[in-house]
């Protein structure tokens, strides 16, 4: 029997090579994010070379009724969701806490920790009625030392962290895994919206060394998902080789 994956932020980096890595498998996607064209582009294609079912779901994880509107009312044959990845996110701004725009914190961490609660209590139901499951979140390397002018974003990717450490303890008794993947410096569209829009400043954050790309990430998460039913990865921190930690690159 095919298997279900739920994947938020869907639409690029990586939550698109995850959904394009488990189609190929042959497991059926139900995609979310806030921009239906590419959206359903993304549906149209998965569908379209791999043969299997994808039910995109249009939202943003940062609007409570929105979240439990969709999940809430998702189609009974499509309720047998075997993994819920949590990938929405974003980071806006780097800038110092006296400068920085509050504006940037609430949507940071709406999103980033907000949205990812939402999102799991709406699909919780599911995976608790089956007795099964698996939960993993994509924090970042952010989610364990804080550097300078990171303030709300590591503060938002810390409190992933905690909340993968907490849904671990309090799902034992559903049987349900949690895994925690924290990435590294990765080139998606990570940095374009950081800087907002500007190109310069995105590209110099992958100058002179190869970053982690949205695939690798794949990999690692459907190597993390095909383990023996008795086996959970609990917390993975995952750099590129440049790279040692949040304050460490050779370029």
């Amino acid at each position: 029997m095919s298997k279900t994956i739920l994947i938020t932020g869907a639409s690029s980096g990586f939550g698109k090579a995850i959904a394009e890595k488990f189609a190929a498998a042959g497991w059926n996607c139900i995609i979310t994010g806030r921009r239906a064209e590419r959206l359903n582009e993304l549906a149209s294609t998965l569908s379209n070379h791999y043969s299997i079912r994808v039910l995109p779901l249009v939202f943003d994880v940062q609007d409570r009724e929105a979240v439990a509107e969709a999940i809430g009312n998702i189609p009974a044959d499509w309720q047998q969701i075997d993994i819920l990845v949590n990938n929405a996110g974003l980071a806006l701004g780097r800038d110092s806490f006296d400068q920085a725009s509050l504006n940037d914190w609430d949507t940071m961490i709406n999103t980033n920790v907000k949205g990812l609660m939402y999102v799991t209590k709406a699909v919780l139901p599911y995976l608790i009625k089956r007795q099964k499951g698996h939960i993993i979140n994509i924090g970042s390397t952010a989610a364990k030392e804080v550097y300078k002018e990171g303030n709300a974003y590591c503060a938002s990717k810390h409190a992933v962290d905690a909340l993968s450490k907490a849904m671990r303890i309090d799902l034992l008794p559903h049987h349900i895994k949690v895994t925690a993947i924290h990435p590294g410096a990765a080139e998606t569209e990570f940095s374009m919206v950081r800087f907002k829009g500007d190109q310069q400043k995105a590209s110099q954050v992958y100058e002179g060394y190869k970053a982690l790309q949205a695939e690798d990430i794949a990999e690692i998460i459907f190597y993390a998902s095909n383990l023996p039913e008795h086996v959970c990865i609990n917390d993975l921190v995952v750099t590129c080789l440049a790279q040692a930690n949040s304050y460490y690159t050779h370029k």
